[in-house]
């Protein structure tokens, strides 16, 4: 199907275009060889510039008239992801970031995983960027003191652990250290030129961790929680819905419990006799499920994201050839986080799937991990967000390139991890097992999370009353088995990054609802493959604008 751009999808171009002119990390995220040796304005007046924007197009959406069900679709979703944008910016939301997992600081590094560095002219353009850095970490600071003042406080933890991961950059051993190491392979590189950006780098790191340390943590404050106020605007962030918390923080236990016994009734057919703890670390040391180093992880990976898409193609998903690439890599960090980067607009980059692995891990169970390839490959994020940027006929560059939301992304994944069962593909009671333990902690994530942040009694196998670190680290270690360097990053995740870890499991909750309702509607004539190209061609959405589309309108 190919679509005249309709005057709201000039808009929803208009706005994206406009974002992305004023964010080099987001053109490098696009493959957009552009302003590369820059960085975002990450000061409040850059906050308040994207702000104008979100502003401007709202009001000329108000004004707008959509055309077809595609245009009510793009409307809705504009209303909702730009006006939720707006609103965090009014309550000064989107000035505070400080966090163990996701800041402008990570933003900072993160980008060079991005960057192409195949030539020297390529590792020129890096070294010009690491220039950079102090820059645009001095306008970051500018936006976290501003939001102190405005009332909003860092967690003492959280600064802590985001100041351990500068050093940790800047060390010996560190990012920046691999970086020299690949660069060194390209014959004809500035090494000096090189180096002096990496000198840059490193210090302004360093610098950035003393000043978490004296500038920063002696305004945070004791307290992990967010509270419940602020929680809410989080959860709509990464939901694109609200929920009622209280239901939901049960229903994550409930779902805990569902989920052990599955995982009980599994492991006494793998292990009779044994118990599920140990059980998993009997797998953990079977030879047959062992991978000994990173290199073999990552092969291990890449055959396997490889097999998925050419079994499932034109059999259960039409894949479009572009997408049927995916690259697996062994990030440069160590924090402990799996994830996904987009293919570039033209795809000459691909997507990929990256492992930051621990530093204290140098052995990997195959059995926990066959889940985690088809969340983060196909059917996963590669084949959702590579669908929606191969569909440049149908969707304007917003939907396709502009638009992310955590519960439809990660629900999408876990969904097909799921999916993936259900097709056969985890008939090994292994690696069944391992996908349990995977949507165990998923749903451990919602109880953690929503029970800090919104101040809900802890459950009473850890004592009740209020949350603690220790008790979230006895109730995550009760109900999952991770290697300790994961597990820490896991819970100190929740306590950092409010409302976006119960995203996973309540999204694949919304995606499954709409997938019964939708059978429930068509009886029948219900067509599992025709509802899932339908619903990937939509590219992502708020849930509540997605539960719209499938449901309320006839596309």
């Amino acid at each position: 199907m190919t679509r005249s751009p309709s005057p709201i999808d000039i808009l929803a171009n208009n706005h994206f275009d406009s974002v992305v002119d004023i964010s080099p990390i987001w053109m490098t995220e696009l493959g957009i060889n552009e302003r590369q040796d820059e960085y975002d304005d990450m000061s409040p007046d850059g906050l308040s510039a994207v702000d104008a924007i979100n502003r401007a197009t709202l009001a000329t959406l108000d004004s707008l008239t959509p055309v077809d069900d595609v245009d009510v679709v793009t409307a809705d979703a504009l209303r909702e992801r730009v006006g939720l944008e707006v609103e965090a910016h009014a309550k000064h939301a989107d000035m505070m970031d400080i966090a163990g997992i996701a800041s402008g600081l990570h933003n900072i590094r993160d980008v060079y995983d991005l960057m192409p560095t195949d030539t020297p002219e390529q590792w020129a353009t890096i070294a010009r960027r690491l220039q950079a850095i102090p820059g645009a970490i001095d306008g970051w600071f500018e936006s976290q003191l501003a939001g102190i003042e405005a009332g909003i406080h860092p967690a003492s933890r959280q600064v802590d652990l985001l100041a351990e991961q500068c050093e940790g950059y800047a060390g010996v051993g560190g990012f920046f250290d691999s970086m020299m190491a690949d660069a060194a392979a390209v014959p004809g590189v500035d090494a000096d030129g090189l180096q002096a950006g990496v000198a840059t780098a490193r210090q302004a790191f360093h610098d950035a961790a003393e000043r978490l340390a004296s500038q920063i943590k002696p305004l945070a404050v004791q307290a992990d929680a967010v509270g419940p106020e602020r929680y809410e605007l989080r959860s709509r962030y990464f939901l694109g819905l609200k929920v009622d918390f209280d239901e939901y923080y049960q229903w994550g236990q409930d779902e805990v419990a569902r989920l052990e016994q599955a995982s009980a009734e599994i492991a006494a057919k793998l292990r009779p006799g044994m118990p599920v703890a140990e059980a998993k670390q009997s797998l953990d040391h079977d030879p047959a499920y062992q991978l000994d180093g990173c290199d073999a992880m990552r092969d291990w990976m890449q055959g396997k994201a490889d097999a998925a898409i050419k079994s499932l193609n034109g059999v259960h998903f039409d894949i479009p050839e572009p997408a049927q690439r995916i690259e697996c890599m062994i990030a440069g960090t160590h924090d402990g986080g799996v994830w996904y980067t987009a293919p570039s607009d033209d795809f000459s980059r691909p997507g990929r799937m990256w492992w930051s692995v621990p530093e204290s891990q140098t052995t990997f169970s195959t059995w926990r991990e066959l889940t985690t390839v088809y969340h983060e490959g196909v059917p996963g994020h590669h084949l959702q967000i590579a669908q929606a940027v191969y569909a440049r006929e149908l969707l304007n560059k917003w939907r396709r390139s502009g638009v992310w939301c955590s519960g439809h992304g990660e629900g999408w994944a876990l969904y097909a991890e799921q999916l993936m069962a259900d097709l056969g593909y985890l008939d090994d009671p292994a690696m069944m097992l391992g996908m349990l333990d995977g949507q165990s902690m998923r749903a451990v994530r919602v109880v953690i999370d929503m029970g800090v942040h919104c101040g809900f009694e802890a459950p009473g196998e850890v004592g009740g009353g209020e949350w603690t670190f220790d008790k979230a680290w006895t109730y995550f270690n009760s109900h999952t088995s991770q290697e300790e360097g994961q597990a820490r990053f896991e819970v100190l995740r929740y306590f950092g990054w409010p409302g976006q870890a119960p995203s996973y499991k309540i999204g694949q909750r919304v995606w499954q609802q709409i997938r019964d309702e939708c059978a429930r509607r068509d009886g029948a004539a219900f067509d599992l493959k025709a509802f899932h190209a339908k619903a990937l061609n939509l590219g992502s959405l708020g849930l509540a604008t997605l539960q719209t589309a499938m449901l309320g309108l006839g596309l």
